[in-house]
């Protein structure tokens, strides 16, 4: 990871960017179907994410490079990182920071199929509670994901 990505808010201007970040990766996963063209996603990043949740973003020199966005009752509801500066560490800071926000509980959905992610997500701690067969909007099996501070644990 370079000392270059800081972590930041994000503001209105940059959901475009965000919205860019989760379309590529949707065009770029064989598994993955496209419910929302690449407009809608937009449009409900800057309408409804923005406003409802606080969203963190990594950028590197003036380019944003991933995203998380966290709802008031601790859910991570995207993470999201842009191929180029994966495996960086950048989720991994955008996490501990939503762990600093929600310092007791994070819960977050995930689909089955992305292994990469559930890795992920299992590595910062986080553990499988519950699965579906895919009642959601894409029909996809997922798996929902908590962490607990250790003090909660107990």
């Amino acid at each position: 990871m370079t000392n270059s990505v800081a972590i930041r808010r994000a503001e209105r201007t940059d959901m475009a960017a965000c919205a860019g970040i989760l379309n590529r990766w949707i065009d770029a996963t064989p598994w993955m179907p496209r419910v929302h063209d690449h407009d809608d996603v937009e449009r409900y990043y800057t309408e409804t994410v923005f406003a409802e949740r606080t969203v963190l973003l990594a950028e590197e020199d003036g380019d944003i490079a991933g995203f998380l966005s966290l709802s008031n009752d601790n859910y991570v509801t995207a993470l999201y990182i842009d191929e180029r500066h994966r495996g960086a560490g950048i989720g991994a800071r955008l996490i501990d920071i939503a762990k600093t926000i929600s310092p007791d509980e994070l819960s977050l959905w995930t689909f089955e199929h992305n292994r990469d992610a559930r890795r992920f997500y299992e590595h910062q701690g986080f553990e499988a509670v519950r699965r579906t067969d895919g009642d959601n909007e894409e029909q996809l099996p997922d798996i929902l994901y908590r962490w607990q501070a250790r003090e909660m644990r107990a």
